[in-house]
């Protein structure tokens, strides 16, 4: 009985320290003093360390983070966390809007929201507790830092109010407030240490700290903006922000709908100049489409959402003088030239190099060594050179002049019809060509062979224990373990790593090898179409670009690396390690012919599917997925708010029009 009641007491307790936190951190509104709030804390935390076993990680007295923390967990996305597409002007906006018009056939309602330069992360509940928080990582998995996050004072540990899923995930961004910054960085000047650079930078280290303890005085805070299309909870994305706030997140109060692009740019262009004054560091504005069911039907590409947008503000500019220029080449053997910057404090941190993307860009910059340079960050990420100042320039400076021969090995460069590039034609014999390949094809997206880093490539490469990514699966314990910095453990995890990836499924395997050109979606969509790499390789031009979202190009650069005899000698000897060459069982499950020889044209909106969901099944079942209307197509697959020309169009070519429910009986006959 009294140990009931004491636990009566703590889960009072604990309810209104959760109450009067949402008061103060998301509303703004303290109810009781700090004195008084400090009060209650002492209690809880006196009867917690008199009952430990009645302990509760989702406690408020955890807010002041304690254990410190040996390494972060990689947790695995339920749904993938894509990145946005950005834009940066007015036409670039109004292009995104006139394609959403497009694809749907409607007009769209847009929900616009403050981009807060933070640190993404996904917060996962169970029965309204806080059970894990995840940074986004490379969208796929990312690291548990749910440690941390506990100590974010904003950030609800419990939800409130009713109605949340038994399982619910949220989406936000963590940032540092100027405030908690100018404040953090004064006591470091104090201490005589080095300032931090930026809000965004700290953010990030924050976050990833060992001690929660220390990450819990920083004064990080939260703002939520996206709940995954998955979990239905309204039909419109502000009706959702809505709801998650009623629960107790944090939502930004400058978030609006806007009913055409026009009042989308209107707010575009006060927050340019109001951003200013907020109490976070924003970059830009995002734009999504406000209905849920809009977004199903826009649907995503392999990288970004087509329902959403990033208007990004104009970058930040700098002058600084070009010292010289170096050129890089990359695995593809593409030639980037690199401005080499007189150092210049550029959005919060130090420039020193800035991308020069090719030979054309020199030339319209008429860039010369020893001008002063403007720079700004494109995206506020990357730097680049944007211009010259004319009348700071020497007259006995000397013209960029583009290089004709490869800076690493001597190959005479070349530059195909239609490129902005130059490139190195000597791919299996150029040390930077071989060591990217192979960096590619270990990575986590292609073979993520465990142990393996870039470092390790460079170390086998140096000392000659591989020249080509089968050369890998050739290595023996014994080598590896007496190389400097590795050891038996180091040795022997790689070689797992090794054996694990030969179940690694086929359309990884493809994207892994490093065709120019095949990426990862390219890569799903070659493995759909030819199921294995014998029917890929005897592919010819024709045939290739008779697969959807397959051009010429891509088409080309296919048939010219499988007519490389290296090329295929390498896949023989990856074929003879065990790797993935053809569709497995399991992806072959469900697929049939029924479709083969259909060209199937989509338009409008759907109620079962979403158009990549029909995209899918299309060329799971054999048929292609066409763009537009032609004599060869054999069916229009009619939505509700279908394209008009479309239909017309149809008609005149007697194209038959069918139902998603006539579809749907077709592939399951």
């Amino acid at each position: 009985m009294e140990n009931n009641t004491v636990q009566q007491q703590i889960e009072e307790l604990r309810s209104k320290l959760h109450h009067y936190n949402y008061l103060y951190y998301v509303q703004s509104q303290p109810e009781i003093s700090d004195f008084e709030f400090d009060s209650l804390m002492k209690q809880l935390e006196a009867l917690e360390n008199e009952n430990p076993e009645l302990d509760d990680p989702n406690s408020p007295t955890h807010r002041v983070g304690s254990d410190i923390i040996s390494e972060f967990k990689q947790v695995t996305h339920k749904y993938s966390m894509l990145s946005l597409s950005n834009t940066y002007n007015e036409g670039e906006l109004r292009d995104f809007d006139n394609r959403v018009r497009k694809d749907i056939n409607q007009e769209p309602e847009y929900v616009c929201e403050l981009k807060f330069d933070g640190v993404s992360i996904s917060l996962i509940y169970e029965n309204g507790m806080l059970k894990h928080a995840v940074t986004r990582g490379d969208g796929e998995q990312g690291d548990d830092v749910t440690a941390n996050v506990r100590t974010i004072k904003s950030i609800p540990l419990k939800l409130r109010g009713e109605g949340w899923p038994a399982e619910f995930e949220i989406r936000g961004e963590i940032v540092l407030p100027y405030e908690a910054f100018n404040k953090l960085n004064e006591e470091r000047l104090a201490n005589g240490e080095e300032p931090m650079a930026n809000p965004r930078n700290t953010t990030s280290g924050t976050i990833k700290m060992q001690d929660p303890s220390i990450v819990a005085r920083r004064g990080l805070d939260a703002y939520f903006y996206f709940v995954p299309s998955q979990i239905r909870l309204t039909e419109s994305h502000s009706q959702n922000l809505i709801l998650a706030a009623s629960w107790g997140f944090k939502t930004s109060e400058h978030t609006r709908v806007c009913k055409n692009i026009d009042e989308v740019l209107n707010f575009i262009h006060y927050w340019d100049k109001e951003r200013h004054n907020l109490p976070v560091a924003t970059d830009g504005v995002v734009i999504k489409v406000n209905s849920i069911a809009m977004q199903n039907n826009l649907g995503t590409t392999a990288k970004s959402p087509r329902w959403a947008v990033a208007f990004k503000f104009q970058a930040e500019q700098a002058e600084t003088r070009l010292l010289s220029v170096s050129y890089q080449v990359g695995r593809t053997g593409a030639i980037t030239p690199v401005a080499n910057l007189e150092p210049v404090l550029l959005s919060g941190t130090v420039v020193k190099r800035a991308s020069l993307h090719n030979a054309d860009i020199i030339s319209s910059l008429d860039l010369r060594i020893n001008d002063i340079v403007k720079v700004e960050k494109g995206g506020e990420i990357i730097p680049k050179i944007v211009g010259v100042n004319q009348v700071e320039r020497h007259p006995m400076n000397q013209p960029v002049m583009f290089i004709n021969v490869c800076p690493e090995c001597g190959t005479p460069l070349v530059r195909d019809e239609g490129e902005a590039k130059h490139f190195c034609p000597n791919e299996n014999g150029c040390p930077p060509q071989i060591k990217g390949k192979i960096i590619h094809f270990i990575g986590r997206k292609a073979m993520n062979i465990d142990g393996m880093g870039e470092e390790t490539v460079e170390l086998f490469y140096n000392t000659g224990l591989i020249r080509n990514v089968a050369d890998l699966y050739t290595l023996q314990i014994s080598d590896m373990a007496q190389l400097e910095r590795l050891g038996e453990k180091s040795a022997r995890r790689i070689a797992d790593g090794l054996q694990a990836s030969t179940q690694v499924p086929f359309e990884r395997v493809l994207f892994s090898l490093g065709i120019r050109f095949v990426g990862e979606t390219v890569a799903k969509i070659l493995v759909k179409s030819f199921k294995t790499i014998d029917a890929l390789l005897a592919a010819t031009l024709d045939e290739l670009t008779q697969v959807n979202e397959i051009g010429s190009r891509i088409a080309q650069s296919i048939t010219d690396w499988f007519s490389i005899e290296d090329n295929r000698i390498l896949i023989d000897r990856l074929r003879n390690v065990g790797l993935q060459f053809e569709m497995s069982e399991d992806q072959m499950a469900g697929s049939s012919t029924k479709l083969a020889g259909l060209s199937i044209v989509i338009s409008g909106t759907f109620a079962q599917h979403s158009r990549d969901e029909l995209k899918e099944l299309i060329e799971k079942h054999g048929g292609k997925n066409v763009g537009s209307i032609s004599k060869s197509t054999s069916y229009l697959l009619a939505g509700e708010n279908m394209g008009p020309s479309k239909l017309e169009k149809a008609q005149k070519l007697a194209i038959k029009i069918i139902s998603e429910d006539e579809f749907m009986t077709m592939i399951s006959e």
